[in-house]
């Protein structure tokens, strides 16, 4: 056997591993989801022996689980968009202009850093300033800090992808009478449209799984978000499987038809600028 074959061969199992890992807990978390509570305790088998929907009923009937997946849907997507609206203007002004001792190349790290600061460190004087605001158990007050976080991401994502741009484009838009701002939204965005979709997928997924800040900043379910709603199944004595599994693949759905629809987006988002 050659070395060639052994290689494809070794790559191939290492692919079936990598699969595996991310396909196996996905596909238990959706049998478990239609299993009965004496299955899932009880028996040991993958397999559900009698299919149920129970654990979706008792998440839509007896919980709030509904407010939970509506508030997660809403604070994700404005807050999402109002990061979009904000961090590529301010990317696009990192890509094309100098900033005074060119602090340009320097401007998308330091917002950086601050995204990359632990949540834990800022929680409290976050808290403090919602809390002084009246912002607590709002959906108003995820919104600005989630906003505010994927602002940060946005900008140092969008201005590599801006650079990719030839400036020619737009100088020829505005020689045709297009001013600065009609340049940029006729021919920068819609380029730029496809790392603009693969920076929205990834802020959305953050901001959609966000914990820390959700559970200190709201208390009810007019505000929780769906991470929360999901904790709440967990008790002090035993925990409810079936309706955790449930509401992982209730919760997952949202993000997943997202994906689906931006994927030929997302896709050229990732590879933009890899090949010259």
């Amino acid at each position: 056997m050659t070395r060639d074959r052994l290689a494809g061969i070794a790559w191939a199992v290492g692919a079936l591993v990598a699969l595996a890992f991310a396909v196996v807990p996905l596909l238990w978390m959706v049998l478990t989801s239609v299993k009965t509570n004496r299955e899932i305790t009880q028996d040991t088998s993958l397999i559900p022996q009698a299919l149920t929907t129970a654990n979706y009923v008792s998440l839509f009937s007896g919980r709030e689980f509904a407010a939970y997946l509506t508030n997660s849907i809403i604070v994700t997507f404005v807050s999402v968009a109002i990061a979009l609206i904000l961090g590529t203007q301010a990317a696009y002004v990192l890509a094309r202009f100098r900033l005074r001792g060119g602090m340009q190349r320097y401007v998308g790290s330091s917002l950086l850093m601050v995204r990359l600061l632990p949540p834990i460190v800022i929680i409290i004087p976050i808290f403090l300033v919602a809390q002084g605001f009246g912002l607590l158990n709002t959906r108003l007050s995820l919104i600005v800090v989630y906003a505010a976080f994927n602002v940060t991401i946005v900008v140092w994502m969008m201005e590599s992808f801006f650079r990719e741009i030839p400036v020619d484009l737009e100088e020829a838009a505005m020689v045709d009478g297009d001013t600065r701002f009609t340049a940029f939204r006729r021919i920068v965005l819609p380029l730029a449209a496809p790392g603009l979709v693969a920076t929205g997928i990834f802020a959305a997924i953050t901001t959609y799984n966000e914990f820390l800040f959700a559970l200190v900043l709201t208390s009810t379910p007019a505000a929780e978000t769906m991470p929360i709603g999901a904790a709440t199944l967990i008790g002090r004595i035993n925990v409810d499987w079936g309706a955790m599994s449930a509401a992982g693949v209730v919760g997952a759905l949202p993000i997943v038809i997202f994906s689906i629809f931006v994927q030929k987006h997302l896709v050229r988002g990732l590879t933009m600028g890899a090949v010259k």
